[in-house]
C-alpha cells in the first residue's frame, strides 16, 4: 500500500514537469491542523521565487481537486537548496562522493545519525563511509537524508 507521500508524489509530478520543473521531492509532515505540505522543485537554470509561486498554483488546483489529505495543511514550494534532501536511490547515485547526514527510523548498530560519504548505491542500498567505517542503509529505513555543503 503506498503512503501518503508516494500517492502525492505520484499526483504532483506530472504538473510540475509540464511546467517545466522537477519535483525533487516533497514531505508530508501531519501536525493535526498545522500540517504542512512541502514540495521540492529543481530546475538546470534554478529556482526563482516566480517558479515556486508558479508551482504552488498550479499544484494547488490539481490537491483542489484531488483533495488527497483530510486535513487542513499549509503548502510550502521551495527549493531543495544547497544541503538539499535525497529521497530516491537515482538522487544519491547522482552524488555518489558526496558527504550526508542521515536519519534513520530505526537504529542501526545503535545509532540512529549518520555522516558519510556515499560510496555506493545498489538499488535501494545506499553504502556510506562514515568515520572509515562502511555501512549500508536501506531507503525505505530513511527517514531524513540531507547533503552536506562544500564551500
Amino acid at each position: 500500500m503506498a503512503t501518503i507521500q508516494q500517492r502525492l508524489n505520484d499526483m504532483l509530478a506530472e504538473p510540475v514537469e509540464a511546467l517545466g520543473y522537477e519535483l525533487w521531492g516533497l514531505q508530508f509532515i501531519g501536525a493535526g491542523n498545522h500540517s504542512v505540505l512541502r514540495l521540492f522543485i529543481d530546475h538546470a537554470d534554478g529556482i526563482s521565487v516566480q517558479a515556486c509561486a508558479e508551482v504552488s498554483r498550479q499544484v494547488s488546483a490539481v490537491l483542489d481537486v484531488e483533495d488527497p489529505i483530510s486535513t487542513e495543511y499549509s503548502l510550502e514550494v521551495s527549493s531543495p537548496g544547497m544541503d538539499r534532501p535525497l529521497f530516491t536511490a537515482a538522487q544519491y547515485e547522482k552524488y555518489l562522493g558526496s558527504e550526508v547526514n542521515v536519519v534513520l527510523n530505526m537504529p542501526m548498530e545503535g545509532k540512529r545519525k549518520w555522516r558519510g560519504e556515499i560510496i555506493a548505491v545498489d538499488g535501494d542500498n545506499v553504502a556510506l563511509r562514515s568515520n572509515g567505517q562502511d555501512v549500508t542503509v536501506i531507503l525505505s529505513n530513511v527517514q531524513k537524508s540531507n547533503l552536506i555543503p562544500k564551500f
